[in-house]
């Protein structure tokens, strides 16, 4: 990896066509573009050295070692996965926002596509830490929920079902956030760190329902670390012109023309009130929440997990 490799945003996602390569550039970008203490120790996939003794394969060697200290030592590898961590994605249509013009790449410019990068990204670090790993996505419905599993194969399956949403288009599609949640903590039997991408819309109205299903993985005993997934200048500071717009609903298609500056400041104060719940409940129920904005870069949510991860390998 050259030396001038930076942090990747979603902006810049058109120039990679190839999802592993691209999810592998997220993880190194953000690697080599923050302080390198933060994350001793993250590329080392084994437990520790021990003195080379005559019958050990001779792949497992470290040459590098032996260049330092004329001594030859084996990598000795962990035998049991270090953790289990399930990455639960909402795919329903407010995850398209914001809807791009041009329609034609591959990869848009939306809270999906950041979602899935992210996992993508993820993925990438739990295939180097040997963890099991598994994948949820849901809309009204559980549309995927995999076996937890560390294998390669394993892993290539998730990336295609990634990328496949990826590419995805739907429109119309609402949210059952409450319900899914409680089928994937029915069906999540083993202790695990539960990574949840989602924008939480559906529930300004039900968000009690929301938060029970959450709790209900509280008491399954995982660890759970919320990426509430926004675009902060359009629907947290409603950055738009003094004109008027036509606001569509992508779940209902429901529609209303109106002045932007004309609900502004009834808009933030509304997404103020509807931020500290979703914040207080997560403090509630110790929820590790963090927001993650799709205007900025991926280190957003690398830095968090590997600081959670840290944190429950003590």
């Amino acid at each position: 990896m050259s030396g001038n490799t930076k942090l990747v945003s979603l902006q810049e996602l058109h120039k990679f066509n190839n999802f592993e390569i691209l999810a592998k550039q997220v993880v190194e970008g953000t690697i080599i573009g923050l302080h390198k203490s933060q994350f001793h120790g993250f590329s080392v996939e084994f437990a520790e050295h021990r003195i080379y003794n005559p019958g050990d394969p001779l792949k497992n060697i470290d040459w590098k070692v032996y260049g330092r200290t004329d001594k030859l030592f084996v990598k000795k590898f962990e035998e049991e996965t270090n953790l289990r961590c399930r990455v639960v994605i909402d795919a329903s249509s407010s995850m398209y926002f914001p809807e791009e013009e041009n329609k034609d790449k591959d990869i848009r410019f939306n809270k999906l596509a950041f979602s899935i990068v992210s996992a993508g990204a993820l993925m990438h670090i739990f295939k180097k830490q040997r963890d099991a790993v598994a994948l949820s996505i849901f809309t009204d419905k559980v549309e995927e929920h995999t076996r937890t599993r560390s294998t390669t194969v394993h892993h290539n399956l998730i990336n295609s079902t990634l990328e496949k949403y990826l590419k995805q288009d739907k429109r119309g599609v609402k949210t059952a956030a409450a319900k899914c949640l409680h089928e994937i903590a029915e069906n999540t039997h083993r202790r695990s760190m539960v990574i949840i991408f989602s924008d939480m819309l559906e529930n300004t109205e039900h968000a009690d329902a929301v938060f029970s299903a959450l709790q209900h993985l509280k008491h399954n005993k995982h660890e759970i670390v919320l990426f509430h997934v926004v675009d902060q200048k359009k629907e947290i500071e409603f950055e738009f012109e003094n004109r008027p717009y036509l606001f569509v609903d992508l779940e209902t298609n429901e529609k209303i023309k109106i002045e932007s500056n004309s609900i502004k400041d009834h808009y933030h104060a509304q997404m103020k009130k509807f931020k500290q719940g979703i914040m207080m409940k997560c403090a509630q129920y110790q929820i590790d929440f963090v927001e993650a904005d799709i205007n900025k870069d991926f280190s957003q949510i690398m830095v968090p997990y590997l600081n959670k991860r840290a944190k429950m390998m003590v």
